[in-house]
């Protein structure tokens, strides 16, 4: 177990400047000549305006950064996302737009009448791109969790325009986390209003480029609306699974209040945190959809309460889907633990406040496709290779345990990442994971699904990134190729911050970039071969 005393994780939360150009990186090791593309990432940069701050980690505003491999040399650039939040900002120097966890006060200079009218307006959503990245088509956005998304230049790393997912298709707001497919099609979820005024959630379809070349945005649409657990409450989404035949939907305890994120947030100076809450007594449900036919499996699922971020992967067998998750034992919100305040305390505070909290475990579960009513009361799960279990109650629901496949007191195997272009919704055996200890981001773990078995790159006082998997161009096996992962160590020596490239197989070091300026915390990107 690895200790914090000295608080070097503070940097993970400061402000930094934009860069006006990439600025070159100082290589030790070799970087593998196939290595060509770059590693583009989000998250926050700025984490107040003037004296104002943002309270919550998910509130700093959206900073782009990019790691360009080219011929063994490497450079660093990063620029703000250019998003109506940032750049209004920029313009009055105040918190402008309510972020996450951050209320926007009004403005200051109006009057009381237009300040009371504006309270009719209802809520101006976000668009502060800060979570993820990814293609749709020929094109690149950053996103959040909410409608807007943010188109941007993967070379320059300019903001090109804000395009509201509401103008396509019938969502309240998608995930950072859509499943692309080899040929580029896109799914997402997100929630929306169903059939009576009932909340529901639609998986969309972005389908790839055609050869007409018009923006697939145009072409996209719902394939399948799964049903809520509670009318009015639907549940927080930030992820879900695909394979070649099924999407699976995991809708855990989490709910927004409807009520209360509908209400004039202004009356009350409320955010997004404030209208979560936790169903206590429902458990985690599980749907699964059939992907081609659009059509719900009449299943179901149920089981212990969790909070889920990210699936790792999920795969058919033989009459059986493996779901395997990054799961948060409990009902309470880990975000509820994600403020800044929390996140910048002194090491001994910081454990104290993660023993509080739901605790982190990595499993599998086995949903069986076929329900035979012969076999109330008996584990449906036949696999050989599993303990976990699917036991058919009399109610006709199917209760299920879970796999182990990582545990460890307060440490989470988190931001999981595979080999997702070859494995993605098939059977796989590995997955990379940033290693969180008590919620501060310490090692690199790579994980063997089938034997557990485990390999981590840890260094004193050094916080890494999600690790982003790399395929070696002729790789035979799944793990023939290198992990990427942004490094910060504020404490050791003159660079403050790194790119690691790290040995897939064994998680030895290849080779790292290092740069001479702070970088803060980064959640999701990808890499973009050249």
């Amino acid at each position: 177990r690895v200790e914090h005393p000295a608080g070097g994780y503070k940097k993970l939360f400061e402000t930094v400047e934009e860069l006006s150009s990439p600025v070159t990186a100082h290589v030790t090791g070799r970087i593998p000549t196939w290595l060509r593309g770059s590693l583009l990432r989000c998250g926050p940069g700025l984490f107040e305006v003037g004296a104002e701050p943002f309270y919550h980690l998910f509130d700093g505003q959206a900073l782009l950064h990019k790691f360009d491999f080219k011929e063994g040399h490497v450079t660093y650039h990063r620029r703000f996302v250019r998003t109506d939040a940032y750049v209004r900002a920029m313009t009055e120097k105040r918190i402008v737009i309510t972020e996450f966890g951050t209320y926007a006060y009004p403005d200051p200079c109006k009057n009381i009448f237009s300040r009371f009218f504006s309270y009719f307006k209802g809520v101006e959503v976000t668009d502060n791109a800060l979570v993820n990245v990814y293609p749709v088509g020929e094109d690149y956005y950053a996103c959040t969790e909410t409608n807007f998304i943010t188109k941007i230049n993967p070379d320059t790393l300019e903001t090109i325009k804000q395009v509201d997912l509401c103008k396509y298709v019938s969502v309240n707001g998608a995930t950072a986390h859509p499943h692309i497919e080899n040929d580029g099609t896109v799914y997402n979820i997100g929630n929306c209003f169903g059939k009576n005024f009932s909340l529901a959630y639609n998986i969309i379809r972005i389908p790839p480029l055609q050869a007409d070349k018009e923006d697939p945005m145009n072409k996209s649409e719902v394939v399948v609306q799964f049903p809520c657990s509670d009318r009015f409450k639907p549940s927080y989404v930030h992820s879900f699974g695909l394979t070649s035949n099924y999407i699976v939907f995991v809708e855990t305890p989490v709910k927004i209040n409807l009520l209360k994120f509908l209400s004039s947030w202004s009356l009350w100076g409320a955010n997004y945190m404030d209208c979560f809450e936790s169903n206590e007594t429902m458990g985690v449900w599980l749907h699964v959809a059939e992907k081609k036919k659009g059509r719900l499996l009449n299943v179901k699922y149920r089981t212990s309460a969790f909070n889920l971020f990210h699936h790792i992967n999920t795969y058919e067998d033989n009459g059986f889907l493996i779901v395997d998750l990054c799961t948060w034992k409990g009902f309470e919100f880990v975000y509820n633990y994600l403020y800044l305040a929390n996140l910048r305390a002194n090491w001994d505070e910081v454990k104290r406040q993660a023993e509080k909290a739901p605790q982190p475990e990595a499993r599998r579960y086995v949903l069986p496709l076929n329900i035979d009513k012969a076999d109330t009361g008996k584990n449906l799960v036949t696999l050989p290779y599993t303990t976990a279990t699917a036991t058919l109650r009399s109610d006709e629901t199917v209760w299920l345990e879970p796999e182990v496949i990582f545990s460890g007191p307060r440490h989470a195997f988190e931001f999981p990442q595979i080999n997702y272009k070859k494995y993605c919704g098939k059977p796989y055996t590995y997955t990379y994971g940033l290693g969180l200890n008590h919620f501060v981001p310490d090692r690199l773990c790579k994980l063997n699904v089938k034997t557990k078995e485990t390999w981590v790159w840890q260094e004193p006082d050094s916080y890494p990134s999600e690790p982003i998997f790399v395929s070696h161009p002729d790789a035979l096996e799944e793990d023939d190729g290198v992990v990427l992962s942004i490094v910060i160590s504020p404490g050791t020596g003159p660079k403050p911050a790194y790119l690691l490239i790290l040995n897939a197989k064994d998680m030895s070091e290849v080779a790292r970039a290092e740069v001479e300026v702070n970088i803060p915390v980064t959640f999701h990107g990808l890499f973009k071969r050249a």
